[in-house]
C-alpha cells in the first residue's frame, strides 16, 4: 500500500517525542524511539485502529478535531501544526479554540524603538494586544476594551476621530469578514461578531453586506483632541511568530503638518510619562 505524507509525517514526529514527555511511564525494552501507535492512539482519544490506518495510508479524511488532539499529543508547534493540516488536505485554524494571544517580548522591545511611528500589534480577531507609546497616545480615549471594532462601532468618540468613519468601518468589517472566511469557528471572533451585531445596527447591516476584502487602507485621517487632524499612512506586516497576529504601523510624509502634529503628540506623550 501506498504511504501519503500524512502517514509519513505522523511517524516522523511521533518517533520525535519522548514517552515522559507526555506523561506515559516508561516500562520494558523499546525498539524504536518515539512512542508507540497505540500510545498516540490513546492520548489523542481515538481507536488504536484508526490511528494505524492514518499512518498506513488507508484512512485520509482525519476531522480537524482528531488534527487538533494529534497536534497535542506530537507536541505540535504552530508551524508543525500547519503543516500537519495541509499534509492532510485542510486548511489550518478551522476549528481549534487558540489559547489566549502573546505578543512576542522581541516585537515589544522593537516596537519601543520607534518613538516616531505609532505601532499597534492586532490579534486575531482585531483585539489590540499591544501598541507602543505613541500608539497609545494617538488612541487615547477610546473606550470599549482592546479590540479596534468594538472602538469604531461602540465608541461615542469614534465618529468624530475618524472623519473618514463611514469609509474607516467598511473596510474594516469588509477585512473581518474575510478573516472570519477563513476561520469560521474561531470561538473569539464569533463572540465579536455576535456582541456587535446585538449592539450596532450599523455594523449588522455592513455585515450582512458580505464585502470581503484583504486590503487595507493605505491611509487614513485622524482627529485628536490635543493635536487636531493628522493623516497617517499604514503598513501592515504579518507576525511570523505568532500567525494569526499583524504588525500595524503608522507615519506621516515627512515635513507635513501630520508629521508636526505626531511630534507633538510623541512630546505631549513623554511628558506625561515623565510626569
Amino acid at each position: 500500500m501506498a504511504v501519503t505524507a500524512l502517514g509519513e509525517y505522523l511517524r516522523a514526529r511521533r518517533a520525535q517525542v519522548r514517552p515522559e514527555e507526555v506523561g506515559v511511564p516508561k516500562y520494558g525494552v523499546r525498539r524504536v524511539p518515539g512512542l508507540r501507535r497505540e500510545e498516540v492512539a490513546t492520548l489523542a482519544g481515538v481507536s488504536v485502529d484508526y490511528y494505524v490506518r492514518l499512518e498506513q495510508g488507508r484512512e485520509n479524511s482525519p476531522s480537524p478535531q482528531v488534527l487538533d488532539a494529534l497536534s497535542d499529543v506530537l507536541r505540535l508547534d504552530d508551524d508543525a501544526r500547519e503543516h500537519l493540516y495541509r499534509v492532510a488536505g485542510l486548511t489550518p485554524g478551522t476549528s481549534r479554540a487558540t489559547a489566549p494571544e502573546r505578543v512576542d517580548p522581541e516585537l515589544l522591545r522593537l516596537m519601543d524603538m520607534w518613538p516616531d511611528n505609532p505601532a499597534i500589534v492586532l490579534g486575531r480577531a482585531y483585539d489590540v494586544l499591544a501598541g507602543n507609546q505613541l500608539a497609545y497616545a494617538l488612541f487615547d480615549g477610546f473606550q470599549h476594551g482592546p479590540n479596534l471594532l468594538m472602538k469604531i462601532f461602540l465608541d461615542p468618540g469614534a465618529r468624530s476621530f475618524y472623519p473618514d468613519w463611514e469609509r474607516v468601518a467598511r473596510y474594516t468589517v469588509a477585512g473581518f469578514r474575510l478573516l472570519e472566511g477563513r476561520t469560521p469557528n474561531d470561538p473569539r471572533i464569533r463572540a465579536v461578531v455576535d456582541e456587535l451585531s446585538r449592539r450596532s445596527a450599523d455594523f449588522a447591516e455592513m455585515w450582512n453586506r458580505h464585502e470581503a476584502r484583504g486590503a487595507r487602507l493605505a491611509s487614513k485621517r485622524f482627529r485628536h483632541r490635543d493635536v487636531g487632524e493628522l493623516t497617517l499612512r499604514i503598513n501592515a506586516f504579518d507576525v511570523k511568530s505568532a500567525p494569526g497576529q499583524e504588525l500595524i504601523v503608522y507615519h506621516a510624509e515627512p515635513g507635513s503638518r501630520s508629521a508636526e502634529a505626531l511630534a507633538l503628540l510623541g512630546t505631549l506623550a513623554v511628558t506625561e510619562a515623565l510626569g
